[in-house]
């Protein structure tokens, strides 16, 4: 039997060597790259062709999700776990939009990530039980027939088709829509930062991945394709 072949995905140096420790003290797996950022992870992911993706949210040139996305979509092979410190909900979510097979908090244990590495490789979904509530609140809110719930869990090839045009704008998150409103007010993201109560770095992540997903250049570029489809209302 093969070893599980697996990418490491995080800007810190440390975290990368410590993860690569943790695996290959098992004998069935192997490390097979390591990347800082978003932009490397997908082209190691290209060239490697891994089993499984360990993966870090916030790096710079391209995060975490961008990143999954990219993979998932054209790697439907590689499982992606999100290895994070971050349990906010915006990011559960995009991340298992993203095509995640598996989101765990960086202060989980030796074991248990070893443990989700095969689960996912094997073909399940493991979600970290700190934030698995967050999860399943949202299921709860689909049952009971929410749309924006429904919007929000909707899986990364769900897009939507804006009114009289053919491009196709995937779903904003519940979050993403109210940095996406104080984008259209002209805040910057220090601003915005200080609005929601977040980091200046999460913001920016947040704008990346809207653009992103509204196939957006630039922010003007972000707050007129809104505006055309009445997400967001200019004085």
């Amino acid at each position: 039997m093969s070893n599980i072949r697996i990418l490491i995905v995080d800007d810190q140096d440390i975290v990368r060597h410590g993860l690569k420790l943790i695996i290959e003290r098992q004998p069935d797996m192997a490390v097979v790259g390591q990347a800082a950022d978003g932009e490397e992870a997908v082209r190691l992911a290209r060239e490697l062709k891994p089993d499984v993706v360990l993966m870090d949210i916030q790096m710079p040139k391209m995060n975490g999700i961008r990143a999954t996305r990219v993979i998932t979509s054209e790697l439907p092979e590689v499982r992606v776990v999100i290895l994070t410190t971050y349990d906010v909900d915006g990011y559960v979510f995009d991340g298992i939009r993203a095509g995640a097979r598996g989101y765990l908090l960086k202060d989980t244990t030796a074991d248990k990530l070893n443990e989700v590495i095969r689960s996912v490789h094997r073909g399940e979904s493991q979600i970290d039980p700190a934030i698995a509530g967050k999860v399943m609140d949202e299921f709860r809110r689909l049952s009971a027939g929410s749309g924006a719930a429904s919007a929000a869990m909707r899986p990364a090839g769900d897009a939507k088709v804006a009114p009289g045009t053919d491009e196709i704008i995937e779903q904003l998150s519940e979050r993403e829509m109210d940095v996406l409103r104080l984008i259209a007010e002209g805040l910057s993201n220090k601003d915005i930062a200080a609005r929601l109560y977040l980091s200046e770095g999460t913001v920016r992540n947040y704008v990346s991945t809207i653009m992103d997903k509204m196939h957006a250049n630039d922010r003007t570029q972000v707050v007129i394709k809104a505006s055309r489809r009445k997400w967001v209302k200019l004085d």
